[in-house]
């Protein structure tokens, strides 16, 4: 790179970058950065509909594989990453038709956040709408079935003025918990929400909020699913951890030396694991006393960036973790060591979940260039990049969920993507 010059790779020479009038310049290296990605894109996405009705790459296909592997010719861990592999690439966009209640509402903001519940019958939406305000909905996923794919939408009364951070959502309690984060000159506050508050019926018997508090700015928050503590939630703050009982709305805080932004509950044993701006990862027995100095800190983990993400394995031996160099490692908790490391994820200041299916076998996220990436839990090899269906900017980032069963136990396999005002659906075919 020369300061004052861009680099032509059509042309291959080097261009000066001169002001224009009044001093403006509309062609700056960010510019020309955007056209390149914004062309790649294309090319993708292109690719991708010239495929649907090919395979993969030649010779990939289960028929073949199942015979390689009944000759030996392929080992089991080959086998699983390729069967993988055929059906990720298998997946298909298809864009979903919305429907509410109320007309004016299906399709008329942009999606921010999007998590599913633990039986993937439904998604908690967090929507952007005018004035800087948020409003939350749930959707029900069960049309996802049909040829042509349609979901419910249903919004709640409450519309907030705060800027939803995290959330985490709880189905069998039947309540939905939020952590937001306040505007600059607010606090920021934490919102215990019923599901009543988005049923469509008897709209009388709807309860009020739960419980509602305020705090200092929240960056994350978890629930407890553990049942020595399940009525346990968790946020993290600047430099602390606030754990408050939802019964006795007993709080206990513990202190940390970095800011809280991400945070997962195991469901073995009743410990909490807090990721933090300075790059580590620690955890906690909410069962004891908070105290002060870190000797209550158990395991502790440390990456080179700030970790944006933690994520616990099913038997909670592993822990995966990502953070804002764009790095995913995956964590042996027994011997406190990295064991594999995920490649190609893209991040450089933004808070960006992963998505673990350990029934499927594979890791998906969504990097700061909005590509969505998936890769195989066994061996780390990165089996597909989804372009995003709208360009790339800061606020066009998409929010994925992936699950074996969206929809409820009969429910079809895929990806669920929410961009701008659109749902799409990856579904395998």
């Amino acid at each position: 790179e020369l300061p004052g010059f861009y680099y032509d790779a059509e042309k291959n020479r080097y261009f000066r970058l001169l002001p224009g009038h009044n001093n403006y310049n509309p062609l700056t290296k960010e510019s020309i950065q955007y056209k390149a990605m914004e062309r790649e894109r294309l090319r993708l996405l292109e690719e991708e509909e010239k495929q649907k009705k090919k395979t993969t790459r030649a010779g990939l296909n289960s028929s073949m594989l199942l015979q390689k592997r009944q000759l030996g010719l392929l080992s089991s861990t080959t086998y699983s990453r390729l069967v993988h592999e055929l059906k990720v690439n298998c997946m298909r966009r298809r864009k979903i038709e919305i429907h509410s209640p109320n007309p004016l509402v299906a399709g008329t903001n942009n999606f921010k956040i999007i998590v599913a519940d633990a039986a993937c019958e439904r998604i908690f939406t967090v929507n952007d709408v005018e004035y800087g305000e948020c409003k939350y909905g749930i959707i029900n996923l069960s049309g996802l079935g049909k040829e042509s794919p349609t979901v419910k939408m249903y919004d709640n009364l409450y519309f907030t003025n705060r800027k939803v951070l995290q959330k985490s959502l709880f189905s069998l309690t039947h309540v939905i918990k939020l952590c937001l984060m306040g505007i600059a000159e607010t606090p920021g506050c934490a919102s215990l929400l019923p599901e009543s508050l988005f049923s469509s019926t008897n709209p009388g018997d709807r309860l009020g909020m739960l419980c509602r508090f305020t705090i200092s700015t929240g960056w994350s928050c978890a629930w407890c699913l553990n049942p020595q503590v399940d009525t346990c939630f968790s946020t993290g703050l600047t430099r602390r951890v606030l754990v408050t009982n939802v019964v006795t709305g007993h709080q206990q805080t513990f202190g940390s030396s970095s800011d809280v932004l991400a945070q997962q509950f195991a469901t073995q044993t009743p410990m909490l694991y807090n990721g933090c701006r300075s790059g580590e990862i620690f955890s906690i027995d909410v069962r004891q006393r908070s105290r002060k100095g870190q000797s209550w800190k158990a395991t502790r983990l440390f990456h080179d960036s700030a970790v944006t993400s933690v994520r616990l394995l099913e038997a909670e031996h592993y822990l995966m973790a990502a953070d804002m160099a764009g790095k995913i490692k995956l964590w042996d908790l027994r011997t406190t060591k990295c064991v594999k490391q995920y490649k190609g994820h893209h991040n450089e200041y933004a808070l960006l979940p992963l998505h673990v299916n350990e029934e499927e076998g594979l890791l998906a996220a969504v990097g700061q260039d909005c590509y969505t990436r998936i890769w195989s839990l066994q061996d780390a090899h990165l089996l597909r990049t989804i372009p995003s269906p709208h360009p790339s900017s800061k606020d066009a980032i998409p929010s994925v969920v992936f699950s074996s069963r969206l929809g409820g136990s009969r429910g079809v396999p895929g990806l669920l993507m929410a961009v701008k005002q659109d749902l799409y659906h990856f579904s395998y075919n």
